[in-house]
């Protein structure tokens, strides 16, 4: 009878050992101790800030493509700015050397740019050159005169209109091969400006005319309107 009470009690033993071995391995892992003890406030803080995090990296990355975009446009520009100055040495080079075409006083280019702040003043920027007499000094002033349109009507602006002042003087230039001359004009309000005429008067010789367009004068420039 004993023997038979002591196998009874081993096979429930047996059994109850097998049942914990198979719970045990079905079940999922227990809780770490931290998280076990966060309270759900305290999993959403930790939510929100992972979440933070995901976006401050996102934001960082935005910012990272924006930079290299900025500074690969800002090579591109200075791509563009050597290769101008490049092709204006390799112009002056002509001009001053044994091969250059021979020229007399000429007004190579215009440039007007617009004043930041002021929508009325333009910045004009004129390359007078010769070649002719080499070694001789060119000298005279140079005035601008302009063209366009307001109202549907047809305005021609002088020098002093574009200045204003009544008896504005020219702007002066003395060189022997090239310069660039400088200045600044006002143009009225309303105005939509077509043709601009640099005027050179040297102080011996006769007057020199060049006209351009406004498109080609403001090509490349911030803005190429007028004042409003």
């Amino acid at each position: 009878m004993a023997g038979l009470a002591l196998a009874v009690a081993l096979a429930f033993g047996g059994w109850g050992l097998w049942g914990a071995i198979t719970r045990s391995d079905d079940a999922p892992p227990p809780p770490t101790a931290g998280a076990a003890t966060m309270t759900p406030r305290q999993m959403q803080a930790e939510l929100e800030g992972l979440r933070q995090r995901v976006a401050t990296l996102g934001r960082s990355d935005g910012i990272s493509r924006q930079a290299n975009r900025d500074l690969q446009s800002a090579l591109a520009e200075r791509d563009e700015e050597i290769a101008g100055l490049r092709a204006d040495v390799a112009f002056y080079e002509r001009l001053v050397g044994a091969t250059g075409q021979r020229r007399g006083l000429t007004v190579h280019a215009l440039k007007m740019q617009p004043q930041q702040g002021a929508p009325s003043a333009w910045h004009f920027t004129t390359t007078l050159t010769q070649n002719l007499n080499r070694g001789a000094v060119s000298a005279g002033r140079v005035t601008l005169a302009l063209e366009g349109t307001r109202a549907g009507k047809l305005e021609k602006l002088l020098w002093a209109d574009l200045r204003q002042q009544p008896e504005a003087p020219g702007t002066p230039y003395s060189f022997k091969y090239f310069e660039q001359v400088e200045g600044d004009v006002f143009l009225p309000p309303g105005l939509t400006p077509v043709r601009v005429t640099v005027r050179l008067t040297p102080q011996k010789g006769a007057v020199i005319e060049q006209s351009f367009s406004w498109a080609d004068a403001t090509r490349d420039t911030a803005g190429n309107g007028a004042g409003g």
